[in-house]
């Protein structure tokens, strides 16, 4: 591919690098939110999430060095720490997955406009993640909600119960690094 500073795909490609950490990092406030108010299970949930939100950023990272683009780490956003109850942080998760996703719509919209065949078929996977990424963040804040007061059986469910794919879903891109 030739690089072009009119790229929409690339500028929007080179800016999810970002986005993928910043839920990286957004996921680990979570998860030691819930960890510091005793709910492991779903503690353990969100450091899985964490890794896998690294994993994707890598991914991306990946493609651009296989497509010999240049790549540049950019510097994270602020991270939201306080929540006031259990369903606080999970309405955060779910909002960042239905940002994401339009994020990620736009990514392929691009590609698409931009002729980028390989950039269209590269963010194909991205897409469909994002379909079992928002549903299983509805089903998790769904599930906290009737729950109410009722922490233990939270935690009972998310304990028993498969949420997402844990990052092992088939035909993953290469992370640069290796996946975590």
């Amino acid at each position: 591919m030739t690089e072009t500073t009119a790229s929409t795909f690339l500028r929007l490609l080179r800016e999810q690098v970002g986005h993928e950490f910043d839920a990286h990092q957004q996921y680990i406030a979570i998860a030691v939110w819930f960890d510091s108010h005793d709910l492991p299970q779903l503690a353990r949930h969100y450091y899985r999430q964490a890794v896998e939100e690294r994993n994707h950023a890598m991914m991306l990272v990946q493609y651009m060095l296989d497509r010999n683009l240049q790549v540049q780490i950019p510097a994270g956003s602020a991270v939201r720490n306080d929540f006031t109850d259990v369903t606080d942080p999970l309405r955060l998760a779910l909002a960042q997955e239905q940002q994401v996703t339009a994020q990620i719509e736009a990514i392929f919209r691009a590609a698409r406009e931009e002729d980028d065949a390989l950039g269209e078929q590269f963010m194909l996977w991205f897409l469909k993640e994002q379909v079992e990424e928002v549903a299983s963040a509805t089903t998790l804040l769904t599930v906290a909600e009737r729950a109410g007061d009722n922490l233990f059986d939270l935690e009972n469910y998310v304990a028993r119960e498969q949420i997402g794919d844990g990052g092992l879903s088939d035909g993953a891109p290469p992370a640069a690094g290796g996946a975590l």
